[in-house]
């Protein structure tokens, strides 16, 4: 042991663990590793700690925080330079970077994920509405070619092969863009273009006023909706532009397809009632 006057700047690992707010098992295991070892050790063998060590352990506590090994924190630690050191956490701060990233991303899909499921429980399924709407950003595919195949399967493939060569997350919902409302009414279940609502997209659908309505069915399968959005917009002398279609509802929340909640939006150019929100057939 020390001398007297540096054994009243010693703590015993109780002490030394409530001061540190690590606990005393944790201090035992570093010390059994050689990560992070006592001061000294009494007649007794206790573990003895001076305050400063407080400083080193914080250090091990931040980068074990970060997800860095402990064998590579051991080896920092016995062969501690300032260059090594700096080296390491450079390292460890891309790591977090991409960790970051990806949390924001699934943060964003589960809000996402949320809003439109909650518009779909309080949504009114008869109504045709005039709504002013924000921005949204997306990624718009390529232009889809239903000539050789009319079936959307084929194109919805190339899509998520072209969100895969992006790097972009296959997890944000999709949906479908048609140019114009005649696209829409001509072939409802052949989008012009797919687009996935990714909120790192540097696409959008811009803000401004769209006629917006419901309709309950399978992917593409839009019962009746076109022609009451068609007939809405006539009757109020609208001039519609492009529409989007979206799954508030679908495989991931409901068992049976003929039960998925599809919202559509289509943009007003012209006409309807500013700043207000109607409802209609």
């Amino acid at each position: 042991m020390k001398d007297k006057k540096q054994q009243k700047r010693l703590m015993p690992i109780n002490e030394f663990a409530k001061f540190s707010g690590v606990e005393t098992s944790v201090l035992r295991y570093y010390d059994d590793i050689g990560l992070f070892c006592p001061s000294g050790r009494g007649e007794n063998n206790y573990r003895y700690y001076t305050p400063e060590q407080i400083i080193p352990l914080n250090m091990i506590q931040v980068l074990r925080d970060l997800d860095m090994p402990l064998k590579k924190i051991a080896a920092l630690s016995k062969d501690r330079t300032p260059e090594l050191l700096l080296t390491a956490m450079q390292e460890q701060t891309m790591l977090l970077d991409a960790k970051m990233r990806r949390l924001q991303n699934s943060y964003s899909i589960l809000h996402m994920m949320t809003n439109n499921m909650l518009e779909g429980i309080f949504a009114d399924e008869t109504a045709i509405l005039e709504e002013d709407l924000e921005d949204r950003p997306m990624i718009l595919g390529a232009v889809n070619d239903f000539k050789d195949d009319p079936d959307f399967y084929n194109t919805f493939v190339d899509f998520c092969n072209q969100l895969k060569e992006m790097r972009a997350s296959l997890s944000f919902p999709i949906g479908g863009y048609f140019k114009s409302m005649e696209a829409f009414l001509d072939a409802p279940s052949q989008p012009t273009r797919f687009f996935s609502t990714d909120v790192t997209g540097t696409d959008k659908r811009a803000a401004g006023r769209y006629l917006t309505g419901y309709t309950r069915g399978y992917y593409g399968d839009m019962n009746d909706l076109p022609e009451r959005l068609s007939k809405y917009a006539e009757e109020n002398r609208l001039v519609l532009g492009a529409a989007y279609v979206l799954y508030f509802y679908d495989k991931t929340s409901v068992k049976e397809p003929d039960r998925y909640l599809a919202n559509i939006t289509v943009e007003i150019k012209s006409g309807g009632r500013q700043g207000k929100r109607k409802k209609g057939l």
